[in-house]
């Protein structure tokens, strides 16, 4: 584990979605810096896509989902 340096204003809209989103700060940016890697990686992937993609990986069954 180490220590990530961001910028102040960056920091403050992690903790203002962390709020909204129900995460710790870090998970937040955790969070954010996961989805970006999966992003780069996929390119033509929407974020809905990488999300989806991310809950099938870890075997998520969303409530009210259609099987494809």
């Amino acid at each position: 584990m180490g220590i990530v340096k961001i910028d102040d204003e960056l920091h403050e809209e992690a903790r203002k979605a962390s709020t909204v989103m129900c995460r710790s700060i870090n998970a937040q940016a955790e969070f954010w810096m996961k989805i970006g890697m999966l992003a780069e990686a996929n390119p033509t992937m929407s974020f809905n896509d990488v999300v989806k993609m991310q809950f099938e990986v870890a075997r998520v069954r969303v409530a009210g989902a259609m099987a494809a």
